[in-house]
């Protein structure tokens, strides 16, 4: 069964950090593209970060790149974002995405997601 699981959410201070994981089963994320996306309240999805599965280049967002960094780990088969100097404005359900073809543009071109994590920022 193919599943991915978040965790590492919370409520922090604004210029906190959190580390997010994403940990998969029923395949293998080596050489897939996974994406962080969130999805704050009445807001679309927004693509955080997209890690290419063929030479693990990161892009991120404008408004997360400098204070969020992607990583991999194979031997656990996980993803993880570090988000440093958190806003009020990264307040939001934060989702792991993952797809066998790669970065997709948009988030339903995803297959595989998790289940979101909350993380709140207070000012």
């Amino acid at each position: 069964q193919v599943q991915l699981v978040e965790s590492g959410g919370g409520f922090v201070q604004s210029g906190g950090s959190l580390r997010l994981s994403c940990v998969a089963s029923g395949f293998t994320l080596a050489y897939t593209g996974v994406a962080w996306f969130r999805q704050a309240p009445g807001k679309e999805y927004e693509k955080v970060s997209c890690m290419s599965g063929t030479d693990g280049s990161i892009a991120y967002a404008d408004s997360v790149e400098g204070r969020f960094t992607s990583a991999r780990d194979n031997t656990k088969n996980a993803v993880y974002l570090q988000m440093n100097s958190l806003k009020p404005g990264d307040t939001a359900v934060y989702f792991c995405a993952a797809d066998p073809y790669g970065c997709q543009s948009r988030a339903d071109e995803f297959d595989y997601w998790g289940q979101g994590t909350q993380v709140t920022v207070s000012s």
